[in-house]
């Protein structure tokens, strides 16, 4: 692959990696532990993700279990999920703090399959963004006597590479949005 095109496929790939990271945080009904990713607790003055305090198990489908190394973090770690977004009470037995989902209703499905179109939406626009940084920079190298069919390679082969990630970013919404509307 030439140069010129790899700082541009290198951006649209991370656009589709931090997309699958988003989506990993979209909780569809089941526990999955990716939705204490983004929580920082106080540890010792220092934010410090839940995962690194402690064990973080999931014990059936529906349950996340978190088992602190000291106990003292334990207030803490729950006061972090409360003021986050998961919408989930954690309930505190004096050891570990338990985060039981509860089943999606159809209309909340439904609501979590707009959300990741939108998400997905935002990265396509990114990555035409991207697409169209790279055709103004080809165009700029018609000054610097570059010839008109070498451009003309370099913005075909950056519409080949646009379509190929817009074509992914289409396939990883199709999952989610089938994980999600799965019962």
């Amino acid at each position: 692959m030439d140069e010129r095109l790899k700082v541009y496929d290198d951006k649209m790939k991370k656009t589709c990696e931090y997309l699958v990271n988003d989506y990993q945080g979209i909780r569809a009904g089941r526990a999955n532990p990716h939705v204490l990713d983004k929580l920082r607790v106080d540890y010792y003055g220092t934010p410090t993700p839940i995962q690194q305090v402690g064990n973080v198990t999931v014990p059936d489908a529906r349950m996340i279990q978190i088992a602190p190394w000291e106990k003292s973090l334990l207030k803490g770690i729950e006061k972090a999920i409360l003021a986050s977004d998961i919408g989930i009470n954690p309930t505190n037995d004096g050891s570990v703090i338990r985060l039981v989902f509860p089943e999606l209703t159809e209309e909340r499905r439904k609501d979590l399959v707009k959300d990741v179109k939108k998400k997905a939406e935002e990265s396509k626009v990114a990555v035409r963004n991207i697409r169209r940084d790279g055709n103004d920079a080809f165009k700029k190298l018609a000054k610097a006597e570059v010839s008109e069919d070498e451009i003309k390679e370099l913005t075909d082969n950056l519409q080949k590479l646009t379509d190929k990630y817009i074509k992914d970013i289409d396939k990883l919404m199709e999952e989610k949005s089938k994980e999600i509307l799965t019962v």
